[in-house]
């Protein structure tokens, strides 16, 4: 299948959305028939973001097959409705470490290792390929069934030393391929003065000088303004800028994240984008899309749901479980109101303050102990006062060790991974994890398969007796504590199919307590929310209504 590509850089400051940007062509171009994928290359040093503190990056998004990713990967699948993979998130580590290891090996022949050619190969030789490529770029394609389109976004802002290696690679692409094959969207800021009263267009030239100082010309300019651009603003970055002013878009905040595609489409940007690859712009199909967003929009009732973490002055460290909640909200046609309560704070004597007025309580993944007996204390509130109650990972393992704490009888029972003494470890490390030192990419990552207890509420909700969830964790449910835990009123719902896994618990004396072991919120999607938050949601509206 030929490909054609769209990169997409950002200029002036970071954080102006080129991920959601590159998201929504994604999306308006995968509703015109197109096949689409999308890659992040981040310019940072580290392999991945694994082991980075999510205070300082955010959440860590897995793919499907296992690979420890940035954030924005999971804006991407959910955008387009595609999973991705370990190819859609590349480094300037993994750049390097590519090319380090090539030289250990004698791959050069004993010649200088170089930023050019060698890294910028090495970029170039990441972007996403498919199908034949002729010398000069990509064969003709009639319809939009025999075409995919690459989107990549390039991390960090033009001007960034990092950056450079990847600018200089995308440059020399262009050349390889043809420009009609590999064009570039820049995202950039126009200012408001309010002294003056005036949009600011100064920064925007500035940043698009870079490029071209480096061999690279816009072909589109996507430009973050809290006001609209009037005529003559297009008219002058059009003109200092070298490109046609119907490809200046204006892209404004909106009310609902996942909206931007359609007013990027009253913008053209799908049909500029496709002008500019010399390919069809088919009319879309954005129906159920629109739907969605009229949903969203106007929810029937509203409810109220504690998220209990100890990252909470960062909300993108829970990106993916908070747009879970609101996927799970927009099934039930309600509005989610998210209470960020710091496990730190969360004792048994101020649980009862602290979750006045919650419909429910989930407790998300996380490691370390710091705020471990808040989540405890949390879990054991939501338990005891008929709360319904969502854990994922760390807090599937939590819910065990406060069941076999206040339940079974084991008052010491913990975690070895937190409390390595524990006369009851109910949860320790999974056998394959054993004399594994290194901390990046090491845990047990990706889809697994889990089977479903055909009398669980989880296969109520899922509707299937064999699931597939992803994972990220290094510690698992002891066995030795099943029967314990069974005897006195859990229900282990969900089990790995050679049996050894406990992947997923249930207390069916509980109006509603679901745990799983996995990260269900990676797979949910705004027009396909995933059914254990959509549940979760539908159980909070009931307990609101109680």
């Amino acid at each position: 299948m030929p490909v054609k590509y769209v990169f997409v850089t950002g200029g002036v400051v970071s954080g102006l959305g080129k991920g959601i940007t590159a998201a929504s062509l994604g999306r308006l171009l995968k509703a015109r028939g197109y096949h689409v994928t999308m890659q992040k290359f981040d310019p940072y040093i580290n392999i991945d973001p694994g082991t980075m503190n999510p205070v300082q990056h955010g959440e860590v998004f897995v793919t499907e097959d296992g690979v420890e990713t940035d954030l924005d990967l999971g804006h991407y699948e959910r955008f387009i409705d595609e999973n991705l993979t370990k190819n859609s998130n590349v480094t300037t580590g993994k750049v390097y470490w590519t090319v380090l290891t090539k030289e250990r090996r004698g791959d050069f022949g004993g010649g200088t290792v170089q930023v050019i050619p060698h890294i910028t190969d090495e970029i170039k030789s990441r972007f996403h390929r498919s199908g034949e490529q002729t010398a000069s770029g990509v064969s003709d394609c009639l319809h939009s069934d025999d075409m995919e389109i690459a989107i990549i976004e390039v991390g960090g802002t033009v001007g960034d030393i990092e950056s450079q290696p990847f600018l200089e690679a995308i440059r020399q692409f262009q050349h390889d391929v043809g420009h009609e094959n590999a064009i570039l969207i820049h995202v950039t800021l126009v200012p408001y003065l309010k002294v003056s009263e005036e949009l600011k267009t100064k920064p925007t030239q500035a940043s698009v000088k870079d490029l071209q100082g480096m061999g690279i010309q816009p072909d589109i300019i996507v430009c973050r303004s809290e006001l609209p651009l009037d005529d003559g603003i297009r008219s002058k970055i059009a003109q200092f800028c070298n490109v046609p002013k119907n490809h200046v878009l204006q892209n404004l905040d909106v009310e609902v994240l996942y909206e931007l595609p359609l007013v990027m489409e009253q913008e053209h940007l799908a049909e500029v984008a496709c002008e500019s690859l010399r390919i069809p712009c088919p009319q879309p199909d954005l129906s159920e899309w629109s739907s969605m967003i009229e949903s969203w929009k106007h929810p029937q009732k509203q409810v109220t749901v504690a998220l209990v973490g100890k990252y909470i002055s960062l909300h993108d460290a829970y990106i993916s479980v908070v747009e879970a909640l609101k996927h799970g909200g927009v099934a039930n046609h309600a509005s989610v109101s998210i209470r960020w309560v710091d496990s730190e704070e969360v004792n048994d004597g101020n649980a009862a303050e602290i979750f006045d007025g919650v419909n429910g309580i989930l407790v998300p993944g996380g490691f370390g102990s710091r705020g471990i007996e808040g989540k405890i204390s949390a879990i054991r509130w939501a338990r005891t006062h008929g709360i319904p109650f969502l854990g994922l990972c760390l807090g599937m393992q939590m819910a065990i060790v406060e069941f076999a704490r206040d339940v079974v009888g084991y008052s010491d029972a913990h975690t070895a991974e937190l409390d390595p003494d524990t006369g009851h470890p109910v949860i320790h490390l999974m056998p394959d994890q054993n004399g594994v030192e290194d901390i990046g990419g090491t845990l047990r990552l990706g889809s697994y398969p889990c089977v479903l207890d055909k009398n669980s509420r989880a296969y109520a909700l899922y509707g299937q007796e064999t699931i597939h969830e992803r994972h990220r964790h290094r510690y698992e449910v002891n066995n030795d504590y099943r029967q314990a835990l069974t005897e006195n009123g859990m229900k282990l719902s969900g089990i790995s199919p050679d049996g050894r896994i406990v992947e997923m618990i249930e207390l069916p004396e509980h109006p509603w307590f679901v745990a799983t072991q996995a990260h269900p919120e990676f797979k949910s999607r705004p027009n396909r929310p995933h059914p254990l938050f959509a549940g979760f949601i539908e159980a909070a509206l009931k307990n609101q209504d109680k």
